[in-house]
C-alpha cells in the first residue's frame, strides 16, 4: 500500500475533471493557478462527496451559479433558460462530483486505500467558505472553462 502523501492528486485531479467535463458536458476545462478569483465573490454551489476505509477525506467542486447553470443545461441538453430551478442545478452538480469522486475513488483502491463513498451533499449562498482542518492532504486546484472558474478542493488522511 502507497502513502497517501505519494498519491499525483494534481494529475489525478486534472485528468478526472478534464474527462468528466469533456464527456458528459462537452465542454472543455483547463487546469489554472489562480483558483479563487471568481469563486470569492458572488452565489456559489458547493457539491461534496465524501469518501471513508483505510483513507478518509472530502472532494468538493465549487462552481459560480452561471456556471452550473450551463453545467447543468449542457448535461441535461437544454438552454439555460429553460432550467426550472435550482433542485436541478443541484442534482448536476452533485452527479458530477460523484463522478469525479468515483475516479478518486477507483485511484485510491489501486493504490491500496479500499474506500467508500457517501452521496453527495450541496452547499449553496454567497460570501461563505468552507474550511475543512486536521487533515493530512488538503489541495485546491482551478479549473477554467470559458469565463468562468471551479476548484475541486481534496482533504485527505489515513484512517489509521
Amino acid at each position: 500500500m502507497s502513502s497517501i502523501s505519494s498519491l499525483d492528486l494534481k494529475t489525478l485531479i486534472t485528468r478526472s475533471v478534464c474527462d468528466v467535463f469533456d464527456t458528459m458536458l462537452s465542454m472543455k476545462v483547463e487546469s489554472i493557478e489562480d483558483k479563487t478569483s471568481e469563486l470569492s465573490n458572488g452565489h456559489q454551489i458547493v457539491g461534496t462527496v465524501g469518501f471513508a476505509g483505510t483513507v478518509l477525506g472530502n472532494l468538493n467542486l465549487h462552481v459560480g451559479k452561471e456556471l452550473a447553470y450551463q453545467m447543468t443545461a449542457a448535461m441535461m441538453d437544454m438552454e439555460t433558460d429553460e432550467i426550472e430551478g435550482d433542485e436541478e442545478v443541484h442534482d448536476v452538480i452533485g452527479e458530477l462530483c460523484n463522478m469525479i469522486s468515483g475516479d478518486l475513488k477507483s485511484r485510491l483502491c489501486d493504490s491500496g486505500h479500499a474506500c467508500d463513498l457517501s452521496i453527495p451533499s450541496i452547499t449553496s449562498g454567497k460570501q461563505f467558505k468552507i474550511e475543512s482542518k486536521g487533515w493530512d492532504r488538503n489541495e485546491q486546484y482551478g479549473f477554467c472553462c470559458g469565463d468562468h472558474t471551479a476548484l475541486v478542493a481534496v482533504y485527505m488522511k489515513s484512517a489509521n
